[in-house]
């Protein structure tokens, strides 16, 4: 489907006229994601749209000129743009790492468009002015990838073992989540989109202020370094056992000023797919607080 920048692949389960949710992944995952979160939620009577981000799968760019971007700003408004596509006016918004950012930067800068929002890791847009600053040592660690993808041999590591390197960052992240090599490999695939390398790699550099953003983006990266907050009903989520949130995101609470409630979840970084029946139960709740 034609939206915005992108012809987006997605997956659908569900009544059409049931309450739109848009499940979104992360970086090094895909739409299997939700592979037992999507048909849960169709059960209960939702319309449940999974699309593949830019960069991923068999979504591709519409035009071979549009800049291959991953910063944040891009991320949010592909949403937007899908929901457009659709013919949406609002819809619950559901995502953790990548997926966690594009859901948080549309319900910050469109609000109107989001009825709800589910997100591990708390108010998850990136301040990338603090970015510009070291962290402690042992975050630091954990963020060898994003260090690694500044320099062109990095680029080149990705390029050419992206199997690997992403295979790792699933075990590193999701400690106790037992995966078997079909399962990874299902969604590896969708690494081999033709833009993947290209959009991982300047979402981290422009991260980190190594890499210039897309200028008409300018504008929308302005406000969200604001930060504004998220009014629309929320509920956010920890893995307990995820190491890119050491601690937990608990302290995020004041930037949520609609409905909230903060969960911690005996998981990993991969949430959906290690504790589905969790991220269910939260969207659920949100829809609970949501008006027709």
């Amino acid at each position: 489907m034609s939206a915005g920048e992108l012809d987006v692949c997605f997956l659908e389960w569900g009544p059409e006229n049931g309450r739109p949710v848009v499940l979104s992944h992360g970086f090094p995952y895909d739409v299997h994601a939700y592979a037992e979160v999507a048909p849960a939620l169709a059960g209960a009577g939702f319309r449940v749209i999974v699309p593949y981000l830019r960069g991923f799968g068999p979504t591709r760019f519409r035009s071979e000129t549009t800049m291959r971007s991953g910063q944040q700003a891009a991320l949010g408004q592909d949403l937007i743009a899908l929901l457009d596509a659709l013919g949406l006016d609002r819809a619950i918004l559901a995502g953790y790492d990548w997926g966690g950012l594009a859901s948080c930067v549309a319900a910050a800068l469109w609000p109107e468009r989001v009825a709800g929002l589910v997100s591990l890791a708390g108010y998850d847009v990136i301040d990338v002015a603090r970015q510009r600053s070291p962290f402690a040592p042992d975050l630091e660690h954990v963020m060898w990838y994003q260090h690694l993808f500044q320099t062109e041999r990095g680029r080149a590591c990705l390029e050419r073992h992206r199997r690997e390197l992403c295979r790792m960052l699933w075990r590193q992240w999701s400690p106790s989540w037992r995966f078997d090599e079909s399962t990874f490999e299902r969604t590896a695939r969708s690494f081999e989109n033709p833009d993947f390398v290209d959009v991982v790699v300047h979402s981290y550099r422009f991260d980190f202020g190594l890499a210039p953003g897309d200028p008409a983006l300018e504008p929308l990266e302005r406000r969200l370094a604001a930060k504004p907050p998220i009014t629309v009903p929320a509920t956010t989520l920890d893995g307990a056992e995820d190491p890119q949130k050491p601690g937990g995101t608990a302290d995020h609470a004041p930037m949520f000023t609609g409905p909230h409630e903060h969960r911690v979840v005996a998981a990993g970084h991969n949430l959906p797919w290690e504790a589905p029946e969790t991220f269910v139960d939260a969207i659920l709740s949100v829809s609970r607080w949501v008006t027709p």
